[in-house]
């Protein structure tokens, strides 16, 4: 947990940035019976009955110093899947960084032996050689600021129904578009001092 704080209180290096990485899936439903158009005093009205059009997949990268965010629909989130969002990162996201910090959970993709599953060992190395992987505690993915991102999301854009990957990128393009042009970001203050003070529960005590 202090690792991942004290990351947040550094200030800006645009040799070593650090970005927060999540990813999320998300149900695609679609309407049975179409829903009535809104008209003036009436709202519109939505049948509760809907239909289950399978999962799509949510990469999200979010960067608070850059107000910056980029969000990347896919039908799966694999091992390859997860390494070709890092070769993004390094190769198009920073391409002039010489190190990126990564701020993610610890799914069982989220390493660097992904990198091996998807390429050949010598552009996995290269990749890998410019990543730096900071994991949150299990059971505190909040200190994670992607996933503030993605309550937003789920609030602005995702609050109700979509019936496919197609429909779902759309939305989820133009969220992505009006939030990083009007330069939202998080403005993060929870620190490692807090942390101690706060969630002392949590810490070892110390020895006599």
């Amino acid at each position: 947990m202090e690792d991942v704080l004290d990351l947040y209180a550094e200030a800006p290096d645009p040799l070593r940035p650090w970005v927060c990485f999540d990813e999320k899936s998300y149900q695609l439903l679609s309407h049975v019976r179409p829903p009535i158009p809104s008209s003036p005093g009436q709202p519109e009205r939505v049948d509760y009955e809907y239909r289950r059009e399978g999962t799509c997949n949510f990469f999200l990268f979010f960067d608070p110093h850059r107000c910056w965010r980029r969000l990347e629909v896919t039908q799966q989130r694999t091992s390859v899947d997860f390494a070709h969002q890092m070769r993004w990162l390094v190769d198009e996201g920073y391409p002039e960084a010489r190190v990126i910090r990564v701020v993610l959970d610890n799914l069982s993709t989220h390493s660097l032996a992904s990198l091996y599953h998807a390429f050949p060992p010598a552009e996995a190395r290269r990749i890998a050689s410019r990543l730096e992987f900071h994991y949150t505690p299990k059971h505190a993915s909040w200190l994670n600021m992607a996933e503030l991102e993605f309550s937003v999301l789920e609030r602005q854009c995702l609050g109700r129904r979509l019936g496919s990957t197609e429909e779902v990128a759309r939305e989820t393009a133009a969220w992505e578009r009006d939030r990083n042009d009007a330069r939202a970001t998080i403005h993060w203050r929870f620190t490692a001092a807090d942390a101690r003070t706060k969630l002392k529960r949590f810490y070892p005590s110390n020895p006599r």
